[in-house]
C-alpha cells in the first residue's frame, strides 16, 4: 500500500494537490482492505498471522538462546524478575514498534517463565499467587501490545486458579474441564462473531482461545465417558455417546470455520491415547481406539474438502441470523 509520506512527496512535486492527499490515502487504504478480503474469500484458509517470514523465526531463535543463557546464570528468587523486566523492554521494540508476532510470543513466554521462576510454589497459596501474577502479566501484555497470544496463558492460568479454588478432585469430576472449556469457547466466539472476515486481532484472539477450549472440552468428555461405570443416557452406550460427541464436535468446528479446534483436539487425542494405554485404562478391543482412528481419517479427508463440505452441510444457514456470526457459508473450495 502507498504510504501517506509517498503521497506527500507527490504533492511536493506538484503531481497531486495537497488537499487530495488525505482522500487519496483513505481510498488506497480501503482498496487494500477490500483486496485482502477478496484474497480471503478466494483462498479462505485460516491465515497464520503469527509468522510472516523466516526473519521472525531467526529473531525468535535469538530470544530463545538469550533465555537459555540467562537461565544458566546463578540467579535465584526474585532476581529472576530482572530478566523478565529486560524482556519487557525488548517487547517495547519488537512487539510495540516492529509488530513482530512470533518473537512477541516467545518474549511473553520468556517473561512468564522468569516470573514463574521468581516465585516458590511450595504451598497451594503460593501456587495460586504465582498463577495470579502470570494471569495479570498476560492481561497487561495484551492490553499494552494487543497481542492475541496473550489470551492463551491468561485463560489457562484462570482455569488453573479456578480448579484450585473449587478444590474438587478433577479426576473424579472431569465435567469441570468441560464447563471451563465451554466458557472459553463462548469467549472465543464473542471475538469471532465481531470479525467474521478474519482481518483484525479479534479473530486472532479467538484462534488462541479455541486452541485451549477444544482440548479442555474433549478431555472432560473423554474421561467422563471412559471412566463411567454406567450408561449416561438410557439406551445409549458410552461408546456410542463418544462417537456422537466427536461427530457434533467436528460439525461445530466446521460451522464456525475453526480447524484450530480440531488441530488441538488431535494433539490432545494423541497424548491421551498414549497415557490411557500406559495406565491400562483401555484395552485393544475398546471402541475408543477405533473412534480416534476414524477421527484421524475423517480429518484427513475433510481437511482437503473443508469448504465444500461446509457449504453442503451448512449452506442453508447462509442468510440466517445464526450465519451472521460465522464466516461466509457459501464460499467454495478454491481448487
Amino acid at each position: 500500500m502507498i504510504s501517506k509520506k509517498t503521497l506527500q512527496k507527490a504533492s511536493d512535486n506538484n503531481i497531486i494537490k495537497p488537499e487530495q492527499i488525505e482522500p487519496l490515502y483513505q481510498f488506497i487504504k480501503n482498496e487494500s482492505t477490500n483486496e485482502d478480503t477478496k484474497k480471503y474469500s478466494i483462498n479462505k484458509e485460516e491465515p497464520l498471522k503469527f509468522i510472516r517470514s523466516f526473519g521472525d523465526v531467526f529473531i525468535a531463535l535469538g530470544i530463545i538462546l538469550l533465555v537459555v543463557s540467562i537461565n544458566m546464570t546463578p540467579l535465584n528468587g526474585y532476581y529472576y524478575l530482572l530478566p523478565a523486566a529486560g524482556f519487557v523492554i525488548i517487547a517495547e521494540w519488537l512487539v510495540r514498534v516492529r509488530r513482530l508476532a512470533l518473537p512477541g510470543i516467545v518474549i511473553l513466554i520468556a517473561i512468564l517463565y522468569f516470573i514463574n521462576k521468581a516465585f516458590s510454589f511450595e504451598t497451594e497459596s503460593a501456587t495460586t499467587a504465582g498463577l495470579a501474577v502470570i494471569c495479570i502479566s498476560s492481561l497487561l501484555f495484551y492490553l499494552r501490545y494487543k497481542m492475541p497470544f496473550s489470551l492463551l496463558p491468561l485463560a489457562a492460568s484462570l482455569v488453573a486458579i479456578s480448579v484450585i479454588q473449587i478444590g474438587a478432585d478433577v479426576l473424579n469430576s472431569p465435567i469441570i474441564f468441560v464447563v471451563m472449556g465451554l466458557i472459553i469457547f463462548s469467549t472465543a466466539m464473542a471475538f469471532d462473531s465481531r470479525d467474521t472476515k478474519r482481518q483484525s486481532h479479534l479473530s486472532d484472539s479467538a484462534f488462541w482461545l479455541h486452541l485451549l477450549a477444544a482440548p479442555l472440552i474433549v478431555h472432560g468428555a473423554m474421561i467422563t465417558l471412559l471412566t463411567s461405570e454406567r450408561t449416561l443416557v438410557h439406551s445409549f452406550s458410552n461408546d456410542m455417546l463418544m462417537i456422537i460427541f466427536f461427530g457434533v464436535f467436528f460439525l461445530v468446528a466446521l460451522f464456525i470455520d475453526r480447524r484450530a479446534m480440531l488441530v488441538s483436539t488431535q494433539l490432545y487425542a494423541i497424548y491421551a491415547l498414549t497415557q490411557l494405554f500406559q495406565n491400562n485404562l483401555i484395552d485393544p478391543k475398546n471402541v475408543m481406539i477405533y473412534v480416534l482412528m476414524a477421527l484421524g481419517l475423517f480429518v484427513i479427508f475433510f481437511g482437503t474438502y473443508w469448504y465444500k463440505t461446509r457449504r453442503v452441510i451448512f449452506g442453508v444457514f447462509a442468510n440466517s441470523k445464526l450465519g451472521r456470526f460465522v464466516p461466509d457459508l457459501k464460499t467454495l473450495d478454491a481448487e
